[in-house]
């Protein structure tokens, strides 16, 4: 192996080129038009356009990909994860070309990336799963009468792919038909196949996964378990090992399950089982045949370099280790930084500023972020992964919490601050966060997001004063008016006054009175200093971190006051963020109750409902299926 290519983009490109250059191998890094100056280009020893933008006309191309294969000299080819790692298609013409595939052989891609054909291998091995469904009848009449022999709650899943995408839970009959219909539309939109299965759905259990590694020599070992319990639209934004809830013993009896399934399917190179947990049983829920997402949680926890492994296994070498010469050291937790704002929605945009937090022994950020980076509609939603190692789980929470305090990242919304409070809430600090733990207590983590006052203040300042008369000037002798939104309803009146050299007196409301003082990076207010970072964003909106919160802050000052209280937001339905319009269930005229899904728009590879905010009479549409809509575009006007 002397030239790698990596048919993938972003930070887990990066993270592959950095171990291929440690031992030696050359790189070679493809892209699309918009990833043209990505951080994994400028990286890698040699780079390839693939044209276009969307996936399907760029990192999905196969015959792009094999093109750049052969007209750079590459001799390898990783997939990293998503996009065509568990691709067995894609994974045979790679061999066929005459390329080392670093992955499993086909057959096992195709043997395990099925759900169903998983589930009948593992049953056939003594490795549990619940009961369901798994036929390659699809015919909706078979899913119903299916459902009743197993009984509600259960869960709808696309037969392959992964991510969360195709997977519904139904808690009764009505549901299932509309769950049906919504998961093979995501899934043939995500895989190309709209194939699905059922099972009974356990309600409070956690998601626990088995780290496998198999050689071409027959010998397989596991590397441990994450729990990847905590988790929004059935995807993962928090990962930890050792999971709280095993124990030694159930440890043994996971991996023993987890390489049973791996050999049965004759597998070679690194792979992850996942299960569901539950009153300390567990029953399998898939195998992924790729690297996860989260593997530097294992490699923390083990010392070792599992894309080297990769790379060596794929080579034809043995595995490094055996079963008992594995260790397990401390405690590693990650958690996903994503394009999303505290409800999970997903938004584009440019980074206007961006800063790692310092990133001592114990702490890593896997990241393809640099300020001016555009977030496109076009990929995941997942910015970059902050990794803590520490000798116990709660240094290792304290570790990871405080560098999400100190990462600075403005221009979009971003989920930083809402992770930094999972990990503080005390479920989670106490190690009783289960699958449903952001239903249960998501709202009670963004009520702890609420800035203070004087963070609100120093934001404000920071953005109204950023361009403060230069040292020596004469400061204006007169209050001057301002008006500034945080949010979505929390408005400032102030009047300032500038004393001189950064020096201000502040009136809020007309109550308060206060000093305070700005400067480069630094805001004081009543004698409290918060250290701040301002981005300024369109319609005279800015983006500023005070201390720990995000603010989001509109100027409002010259603005009519009726702005102030949006007259117009409640006739109006507008697209939260940019995608593609692919379902349309309102009509003018209609009369829709409060929660009735009225849209469907599909952005970041998920489908995203819009529903009535109240009981209301449609109006007017102004879009239709098929559209691409943008940020604040007006969708559906309403009458009382």
């Amino acid at each position: 192996m002397r030239k790698l290519l990596i048919a993938n983009r972003g930070e887990i490109a990066r993270r592959v080129i950095r171990t291929a250059h440690a031992m030696g191998i050359q790189t070679v890094a493809v892209f699309s038009e918009p990833d043209a100056n990505a951080l994994h280009v400028r990286e890698a020893t040699t780079a390839f356009a693939l044209g276009g933008a969307a996936s399907a006309d760029s990192y999905l191309r196969v015959d792009r990909l094999l093109d750049a294969a052969v007209v750079t000299g590459a001799d390898a080819v990783h997939p990293g994860y998503g996009f065509l790692s568990e691709n067995a298609d894609f994974a045979q013409a790679v061999i066929d070309a005459g390329l080392i595939w670093v992955g499993p052989p086909p057959a096992a891609i195709r043997a395990l990336g099925s759900k169903s054909a998983a589930k009948a291998l593992a049953a056939a091995h003594g490795v549990p799963c619940l009961p369901g469904y798994f036929g390659d009848d699809q015919r909706d009449a078979t899913f119903v009468a299916e459902a009743q022999r197993i009984g509600f709650p259960l869960m709808v899943k696309a037969v392959a792919g992964g991510g969360g995408r195709g997977m519904r839970l139904v808690h009764e009959a009505a549901q299932l038909l509309p769950a049906l219909q919504g998961a093979r539309s995501e899934a043939l939109a995500g895989f190309a196949n709209g194939d699905l299965l059922i099972e009974r759905a356990l309600l409070r259990p956690r998601h626990v996964e088995v780290q496998v590694f198999a050689d071409t020599q027959g010998h397989c070992v596991h590397l441990g378990e994450r729990d990847c319990s905590v988790q929004r639209r059935h995807q993962k934004i928090i990962e930890e090992a050792p999971s709280p809830a095993v124990s030694p013993a159930l440890r043994d009896e996971l991996g023993r399950c987890a390489v049973a399934l791996a050999q049965a399917a004759g597998y070679v190179g690194a792979g992850t089982v996942e299960f569901l947990l539950e009153d300390g049983h567990f029953h399998l829920m898939e195998m992924n045949t790729r690297l996860q997402v989260e593997h530097p949680v294992t490699e923390a926890l083990t010392g070792l370099d599992l894309v080297e492994w990769q790379l060596r296994v794929a080579r034809g070498e043995p595995l490094p280790l055996v079963q008992d010469q594995i260790r397990f050291s401390g405690h590693a937790i990650e958690v996903r930084l994503c394009a999303e704002d505290e409800h999970h929605t997903p938004h584009t945009g440019r980074v206007h500023r961006f800063a790692e937090p310092p990133l001592p022994a114990g702490l890593r950020f896997d990241h393809a972020l640099e300020t001016g980076s555009d977030i496109t509609p076009h990929y995941d939603a997942m910015l970059g992964k902050l990794i803590a190692h520490a000798p116990t789980r709660r240094d290792a929470i304290d570790r990871l919490a405080h560098a999400l305090d100190h990462t600075l990242l403005l221009g979009l919304p971003s989920n930083r601050a809402f992770l930094a409070a999972c990990l503080r809430n005390p479920v989670f600090h106490e190690g009783g966060a289960l699958i449903p733990f952001l239903a249960e207590e998501g709202e009670a983590i963004r009520a702890t997001l609420l800035p203070p006052p004087d963070a609100v203040l120093a934001g404000v300042l920071a953005a109204a004063f950023s361009g403060l008369a230069p040292a020596g000037a004469l400061p204006c002798p007169f209050a001057r008016p301002l008006r500034w939104r945080q949010g979505e309803d929390q408005v400032l009146d102030l009047a300032v006054q500038e004393t001189g050299q950064g020096a201000l007196r502040v009136v809020v409301h007309g109550e308060r009175t206060l000093a305070a003082h700005v400067a480069p990076g630094r805001v004081v207010v009543d004698g409290s200093a918060w250290p701040v970072a301002a981005a300024p964003l369109a319609g005279g909106c800015w983006q500023v971190q005070a201390g720990a919160h995000t603010l989001e802050l509109q100027d409002l000052s010259h603005a009519p006051r009726e702005r102030a209280g949006g007259a117009n937001a409640a006739r109006e339905l507008r697209a939260p963020f940019n995608g593609k319009l692919v379902a349309v269930h309102a009509a003018a005229g209609a009369r829709v109750a409060r929660g009735e899904p009225l849209l469907v728009i599909e952005s970041m590879k998920l489908e995203h409902t819009l529903a009535a905010p109240r009981d209301v009479t449609v109006e007017a549409l102004s879009v239709a299926a098929g559209q691409q809509v943008a940020p604040g575009q007006l969708l559906i006007t309403f009458t009382a």
